[in-house]
């Protein structure tokens, strides 16, 4: 599916996009494509050639922040759901590299996705690269380059797309928000257990279990991006 080019007011500058985009840094925005003009298309043109991610935001290709730590925890959290997903015959387990269109001209990669079989169609994977499905979890792990207002856009787009729950992850602190909409947050910290709620019913995990014995490096003590609470804390 090729989406029509985005058209940005005349009088935008670049720093006017960056600020669009939530803020993010300047050397995640791709231009080329020119910003406003690129497609489903281009996405994954860059997936096959590229040790890179992209997401599309508004025509726009944002490099999706991913490195060797992000890919450690995103794994190890896929082995703990994954495994009780797979279990209890819930639905199944995306990794981080797979590409949901949430809207048109928006196309996201959860570091880690869960989709019930009453979400897919036939209850069948999906055969399309992108398939036009939002998760009902969705879980991004927290990267150096993330920014608080991209991370509070992300949300807005999960939740008005259809998914019910999102957990973002921050090692560094050894820390989960967990939110059930834009607005509702539970702050989980090492000690305390994560579950699914309604969405992946009877699933549970220890913080300590998650993390490990991994210890915390010097990255830990660098400002990571903190949204606005709302809603209750844990």
């Amino acid at each position: 599916m090729v989406l029509a080019a985005t058209r940005f007011p005349g009088g935008w500058s670049f720093a006017d996009l960056l600020a669009h985009l939530g803020g993010i840094p300047a050397e995640r925005v791709r231009l080329h494509p020119v910003p406003g003009r690129a497609t489903e298309q281009d996405v994954l043109d860059l997936q096959s050639r590229e040790d890179r991610l992209y997401e599309l935001v508004d025509g726009v290709l944002v490099e999706k922040p991913m490195g060797y730590s992000e890919s450690y925890w995103a794994g190890r959290l896929i082995r703990f759901l994954g495994t009780y997903v797979e279990d209890h015959d819930l639905g199944i387990v995306t990794a981080p590299d797979g590409t949901v269109r949430l809207g048109a001209g928006l196309v996201r990669i959860p570091d880690v996705a869960y989709f019930a079989w009453e979400r897919l169609p036939g209850e069948a994977l999906p055969e399309e690269p992108i398939p036009d499905l939002a998760p009902d979890l969705a879980v991004e792990v927290l990267s150096e380059g993330n920014t608080a207002r991209e991370m509070e856009r992300k949300l807005r787009e999960y939740f008005f797309a259809g998914t019910r729950l999102v957990w973002l992850v921050d090692p560094r602190r050894r820390i989960i928000d967990v939110y059930t909409a834009p607005d509702q947050c539970v702050r989980l910290e090492e000690g305390q257990i994560l579950d699914g709620g309604d969405v992946v019913p009877g699933f549970h995990l220890a913080l300590k279990d998650l993390f490990g014995r991994v210890r915390r490096g010097s990255a830990a003590a660098k400002k990571k991006p903190t949204l606005r609470k709302k809603g209750k804390t844990g």
